[in-house]
């Protein structure tokens, strides 16, 4: 069985567009995230799959591995799914999907994603970590209500669950990241688009809809991707402080 890291990344973003090969810190992003993946100790290679030859030759220009994909893909998932059949991977294989805007997802965080995967028997995993009502409030943070079993209930960009009577409850803020078994990653890229996966435009949401588990593990993780170029100009901020212009 192989475990490997698939990172989906497109050069078009409407707030960052060449988002990818932004590269003040010395590094094109794509390559933080290459490098960052690549310390997870459960992953055995990190791919990156991409519609665009300037991501593809930036990739294999720092030794990184890439694979050209369809531009036609309208999510990530579906690119990966493309990706897993070019890299001739197996059914029982693990994918994780790991955001090609997440630069600092920590590997043990990782690692644990594909830990909860083999742990729970369920065909998908994913993260969340704890969240304050201040935060919850924001619609382009996911948030995640569980089972009793530690499975997702439900995804929703409004703040779930309510709290009616103010009682102080915790929220939970879902990370966007994934780990599938190869066979089950070519089932949901064959299933249509759900109705409330339309109306959140949440495509994890499609899973549940469908009858399927995702379990997920709670991390202590507290950073955010990279959508905008304030969210970049941080990211490059917080580089220079590190001295991190290797």
């Amino acid at each position: 069985m192989k475990v490997l890291a698939i990172i989906p990344a497109r050069y078009a973003s409407v707030r960052l567009p060449g988002k990818p090969l932004l590269a003040e810190t010395g590094k094109p992003l794509i390559r933080h995230v290459v490098e960052n993946a690549r310390r997870a100790d459960r992953l055995e290679r990190v791919v990156v799959a991409t519609d665009d030859q300037r991501i593809y030759d930036a990739v294999e220009g720092f030794g990184g591995q890439a694979v050209m994909t369809s531009p036609d893909h309208t999510c990530g998932t579906d690119r990966i799914n493309e990706a897993a059949g070019l890299l001739g991977l197996a059914d029982e294989d693990i994918v994780v999907n790991v955001q090609g805007d997440e630069p600092d997802m920590p590997a043990k965080c990782i690692d644990r994603l594909i830990e909860t995967l083999e742990a729970s028997g369920a065909p998908m995993a994913t993260l969340a970590a704890p969240m304050g009502l201040a935060e919850a409030g924001d619609p382009s943070r996911v948030k995640v209500v569980l089972a009793a079993d530690g499975s997702a209930m439900y995804f929703s960009r409004a703040v779930i669950p309510y709290d009616r009577d103010e009682a102080g409850v915790g929220y939970l803020w879902h990370l966007g990241v994934y780990a599938y078994r190869v066979g089950f990653l070519k089932e949901f890229s064959a299933m249509q688009p759900t109705p409330a996966e339309r109306t959140e435009k949440l495509e994890q949401l499609r899973a549940l809809e469908n009858g399927k588990t995702i379990a997920v593990a709670v991390v202590d993780y507290d950073g955010i991707g990279i959508d905008t170029p304030a969210d970049y100009e941080a990211f490059v901020a917080g580089m220079k402080s590190c001295g991190d212009k290797d």
